[in-house]
């Protein structure tokens, strides 16, 4: 039997009541901590700030279910210099405090960064059509509260990754003046992590009047690569300028001073002469070490890789082996591109359909200006990049007089 309490109801039914409303409260407890805990993940899933800053505004409206959520970035002087919303931008971002208006429609928490209100974060309407609670405040204070963190994250990652690219910037070569031949290079760092990167371009002039162009590759990511890659430029400009020679010659010198080094770094290259053997008629001579090959982009004919069956390996991997040397004519007017393998190189597709579609492109910006043809080769990509990426183009001067022929077809990887 159960004994009647005196209002009537039955003792055990009002236990097992009690037991029911106490599980359902932790039941909706862990419900919110499980939400609150999604939110957390989602606004620290990225590193680019404004992207962290929308995942705030986004985690928040869905964790309270809020029909509209704004965050509002205050500058120095506490002026709203940014606005992210979600729905209709209906919220008081200029810092009204939680439970204003008293009717509980808006719930406004600060967003706080290493102690400074970095801005607030905003909601109105519950879809339900109730209030904003006091357990609505505390679990939206929780989650400003971890995106304070993501936020700072955030700025830490773009102020590394911005010091990294000046950093491989300031390594690379202002480039000379070639009078008639025209020169431009790019460098572009990787998308995704703010990685010292191994590629660099050079141009220099011999002592017998000579141009030469290079663009190389040191393998790795680590912060030692960036250093690597200052010692092989330092290197090939002495060694090129010291004894001269084919630059089959020239990288294999640097092959025998690599050797010596403890621990010796492995490199690609494609490094080259620009030789004017008749007037107004150039020749590009040049060794390839395991890189991939220099583009020739003429006024008219068909775009090509410059691939020679025969090519030489990395550069530190066996000094003991040939470096073949190979000429091709640069017809008046044509244009030569040099590039790492970040230009190309993509996870889902395969490298020879990456070359393709790179003859193709550069094929149809014959007639555009270098400087536009290496910003062309770079927006073509997509902006986003797996591995750094650097680019020399070199324009040998048309004959006088001439004018642009047809477009040039492109052509698949194929032998010079």
């Amino acid at each position: 039997m159960t004994e009647d309490t005196a209002d009537g109801e039955p003792r055990r039914d009002r236990s097992v009541a009690s037991l029911e409303e106490r599980l359902r409260r932790l039941t909706d407890g862990q419900g919110r901590q499980r939400r609150l805990l999604d939110a957390v993940v989602a606004i620290s899933a990225d590193m680019d700030t404004r992207t962290v800053l929308r995942h705030i505004v986004t985690a928040g409206t869905h964790l309270i279910d809020a029909r509209h959520g704004a965050l509002g970035v205050l500058g120095e002087d506490g002026a709203v210099v940014d606005l992210i919303t979600v729905g209709a931008p209906e919220c008081d971002t200029s810092g009204a405090p939680a439970g204003h208006p008293s009717t509980r429609a808006v719930l406004g928490v600060p967003l706080t960064v290493r102690g400074t209100v970095y801005g607030n974060l905003c909601l109105t309407g519950k879809n339900d059509g109730t209030p904003f609670t006091d357990d609505d405040e505390a679990l939206l204070t929780a989650l400003a509260s971890a995106a304070s963190v993501s936020i700072e994250n955030a700025r830490l990652y773009e102020r590394l990754k911005y010091t990294t690219e000046q950093f491989q910037r300031r390594m690379l070569p202002d480039l000379p003046d070639l009078g008639p031949i025209e020169v431009r290079a790019r460098y572009q760092p990787a998308s995704e992590l703010p990685r010292l990167g191994g590629d660099w371009y050079d141009v220099l002039v011999l002592p017998d009047g000579v141009p030469c162009v290079v663009v190389g590759d040191v393998t790795g990511h680590d912060p030692g690569v960036a250093p690597v890659m200052g010692q092989f430029r330092y290197m090939l400009h002495a060694l090129a300028h010291d004894r001269g020679g084919p630059p089959g010659t020239v990288v294999s010198k640097l092959d025998d001073v690599v050797g010596t080094l403890d621990d010796p770094p492995a490199a690609t290259l494609v490094f080259g002469r620009l030789e004017e053997r008749h007037p107004g008629r150039y020749t590009f001579h040049w060794t390839n070490a395991g890189h991939p090959p220099p583009l020739l982009i003429p006024q008219e004919g068909a775009v090509r890789f410059l691939a020679p069956p025969r090519h030489g390996i990395p550069v530190g991997v066996d000094p003991r082996l040939p470096r073949p040397d190979h000429e091709h004519p640069l017809p008046p007017g044509s244009t030569l591109v040099l590039f790492t393998d970040g230009l190309v190189e993509r996870r889902d597709q395969d490298i020879d359909e990456s070359l393709r579609a790179l003859a193709a492109h550069a094929g149809s910006l014959a007639t555009v200006t270098p400087d536009a043809l290496c910003d062309e080769l770079l927006a073509h990509h997509g902006q986003v990049f797996d591995d750094d990426v650097a680019i020399l183009v070199v324009r040998v001067p048309p004959l006088p007089g001439s004018r642009p022929g047809p477009q040039p077809r492109s052509q698949s990887w194929s032998p010079s």
